[in-house]
């Protein structure tokens, strides 16, 4: 796995430090890591507005791991170097695991090294999972372990707290598509231990600890349920569109190195990427396979099955089920399963006799191969013509070893033939159009950057960043794209997120990556009516950055009232800066009161105190973002709110009130529930443990499945090519 990892590496340095990685996760893990270490738990940090909700980004604030990664990250000054060191960790995670779900179902030890090796460098979870979704690539690592532990105690050789845990791990991350790909796992897991052992109370037992896990997970995912109205997430609707639906005649293109799949993605109808790509060995090591020998089996393998033939159908459709989009998303449970499922099979059923027919039919399944890959991709012939000759060539070798030296040196050939398949695929791809091309170093960064004090408010669009103007001399020595102020420190509303509040965003028309339409300035500017105020005095801004690519005269015009523009030497050329006359704004959060006398007396990101007096009766609104989960109280007793502009909180102080304290206190939605499933989940655990031990000591475990005795040499054939 470490020397795949470093044919990866080899073709390109920065393959792990790409997209999403640098713009949205390396920065958070700093940001995050800074809050703990200051003793801080931050579910929620108030100045970021686009993007501080944590108790909903995807940050895993509940997932031990996880807190490790954030702990580390702001002692390391190379994130390029600390992201891909993470990531190697992670995918010897998920190697891992895939080898435990082989073992599991009964493979020899060879042939799950080989589906564990080939997992991390199939297509879409290579160029796209470890490059960028790292969320989704944490997620699936701990999934797959789950799946092995889950087989073994439905099966009695494990118990329940390693499925919990690694189910929790899985849940914990706070991404969807892991959460709801480990449903499916389970489900289908326990499905097809019913038609196997034929009795429904291990499946039932398995189905309880997943349900203990779920119950344990609730604190990292109800927030995200009961607030989702509030964020661009909230839609439940399910449609269809072409976007990252992958047709099944895909799959034919699993085993071809070159393959160019023909779907509907970022660059057009023909993807350059092998994101359909499993493994060289795949497809025509079905030919080695003992069919009626394995059909016997069916039943104690009906879960794989079940699982790859959901996970195959979800890749095709539809487009979107609520916030789950972009179903090739999927493409990497399609790899898991198949590797495992065709894995498996070889090693128990594998065999050569008869020789000439089955030679024949691996040469029809190349050719099969060939044909889908020209089909989709028919510009790139002579890569697949010589894609054809390399699998073919390697198939034949693996397949001498195996029948002359054994099985050991044939898995040995079909792993290490794998990595300079990688590093051809990776050296060879595109550049990812998503690449923001972000320095490594958070040192390098700093010094270019200007040190901007107070809570700044940037009005730029990533789209009007040039090509050769993506470097610290550049716009990124003045612009921060993304999440890259929490890189540097500093306190922006920018930020990267894929949840968003959905009224805040529509008021400054502010996009998940931070940036903003030509519009925002007038709006930042624009009295609310209903308070007088500017939504810059609403938000309580010390400062508002200028793109000047976006905004190229807007320097040349008067300030608006009460700001002024400031120079920073050698910024010029790419931002206008305005600041406050009269300095910062932001040493209290009250931002208009109306009718009402109020000093605030004590606060922190998640609760506010003021001293509030109003003989007739009036409004206070707050420079906070009106996300759920805020309870006020005047003197103890709970009172309502409302929102200005959709976006910042309100609170109306009844007449006669004097000297009462106004308690704004935030919290995740759902935490006392959360407390209480986490207790019930613990506790349910605990019970299942001891039911557990009880069986063990009077209930003989299933046998872990053996292959029919044959020598090696008949028995394992590297299936292939």
């Amino acid at each position: 796995m470490i020397l795949g990892y470093l044919a990866v590496l080899l073709a390109d340095a920065r393959h792990y430090y790409t997209d999403d990685t640098e713009a949205q996760y390396a920065p958070m893990w700093v940001k995050l890591g800074t809050q703990l270490r200051e003793g801080r738990f931050p579910t929620l940090v108030p100045t970021e507005w686009m993007g501080g909700n944590y108790s909903l980004e995807e940050s895993g604030l509940y997932n031990p791991p996880q807190l490790l990664i954030y702990l580390l990250a702001p002692s390391m000054d190379n994130l390029a170097v600390y992201a891909t060191a993470v990531k190697l960790v992670f995918s010897i995670i998920a190697a891992l695991g895939v080898f435990r779900i082989c073992l599991a179902y009964g493979a020899r030890a060879p042939w799950a090294a080989v589906a564990g090796v080939a997992f991390p460098l199939s297509g879409w979870f290579l160029f796209f999972d470890q490059a960028s979704w790292i969320t989704s690539h944490t997620g699936t690592a701990w999934l797959l372990h789950a799946w092995a532990s889950a087989v073994l105690y439905a099966r009695g050789r494990g118990g329940p707290i390693p499925v919990f845990v690694f189910l929790y791990l899985a849940l914990s991350i706070q991404y969807a598509f892991p959460a709801v790909e480990s449903g499916l796992m389970i489900a289908t897991v326990i499905v097809g231990e019913i038609v196997y052992q034929r009795r429904w109370l291990p499946s039932g037992r398995l189905a309880l600890v997943g349900f203990c896990a779920v119950l344990a997970a609730m604190a990292a995912n109800l927030p995200g349920i009961l607030s989702s109205q509030a964020t661009w997430r909230g839609s439940a609707q399910i449609h269809n569109d072409p976007f990252l639906t992958v047709p099944w005649s895909e799959s034919l293109n699993a085993s071809l190195p070159s393959t160019a799949p023909a779907f509907t993605a970022w660059w057009g109808h023909v993807q350059p990427l092998p994101m359909v790509y499993i493994a060289w060995f795949l497809i025509p090591a079905l030919a080695f396979i003992d069919w009626p020998a394995a059909r016997r089996a069916a039943r104690e393998l009906s879960g794989i099955a079940l699982f790859a033939t959901a996970v195959l159908m979800w890749t095709a459709g539809p487009g979107a089920i609520g916030p789950l989009r972009w179903p090739a998303r999927v493409l990497p449970m399609v790899a898991v399963s198949l590797l495992v499922l065709v894995c498996v099979m070889l090693s128990r059923y594998g065999t050569f006799t008869p020789w000439r027919r089955r030679g024949t039919a691996a040469a029809v399944l190349i050719g099969l191969l060939f044909v889908r890959s020209f089909s989709a991709a028919p510009s790139l012939v002579l890569v697949h013509l010589i894609a054809v000759a390399v699998v073919a060539a390697l198939g034949a070798a693996v397949v001498w070893l195996a029948k002359t030296r054994g099985t050991a040196l044939a898995c040995g050939l079909t792993i290490a033939a794998m990595f300079p398949i990688a590093y051809a695929q990776v050296q060879g791809a595109p550049p990812t159009p998503m690449s923001y091309n972000f320095a490594e170093r958070r040192s390098e960064m700093t010094a270019a950057f200007p040190d901007f004090d107070g809570v700044t408010l940037q009005l730029a669009d990533r789209v009007l960043v040039r090509p050769e103007d993506k470097n610290l001399a550049g716009a990124y020595g003045s612009i921060a794209i993304g999440s890259y102020a929490k890189n540097l420190g500093l306190d922006y509303v920018n930020g990267y997120t894929p949840v968003g509040h959905a009224a805040f965003s529509a008021l400054l028309c502010m996009a998940w990556d931070g940036s903003t339409c030509p519009d925002a300035y007038r709006r930042t500017f624009a009295v609310e009516p209903s308070t007088g105020a500017t939504i810059a005095d609403l938000m309580k801004l010390d400062r508002v950055v200028l793109q000047r690519a976006q905004y190229p005269t807007e320097r040349d015009h008067p300030a608006p009232a009460g700001w002024k523009w400031v120079d920073y030497p050698g910024h010029e050329r790419f931002i206008s800066v305005l600041e406050r006359e009269n300095g910062s704004r932001a040493t209290n959060i009250i931002a208009v009161a109306e009718n009402v006398t109020a000093t605030s007396t004590g606060r922190d990101d998640l609760t506010t105190r003021v001293q509030v007096t109003s003989t007739t009766g009036g409004r206070l609104v707050l420079a906070r973002l009106a996300w759920p989960g805020y309870r006020i109280t005047l003197n103890d007793k709970e009172i309502p709110s409302t929102t200005v502009a959709g976006s910042f909180v309100a609170v109306t102080i009844p007449p006669g009130t004097t000297d009462a304290t106004l308690t704004l206190a935030w919290r995740p939605p759902g935490w006392q529930i959360s407390i209480a499933t986490a207790v019930t989940a613990l506790t349910g655990l605990g019970l299942l443990q001891l039911a557990y031990q009880r069986l063990r000591r009077r209930t003989p475990t299933l046998p872990s499945p053996r292959p029919p005795t044959m020598s090696d040499r008949e028995l394992v054939t590297t299936a292939e090519i």
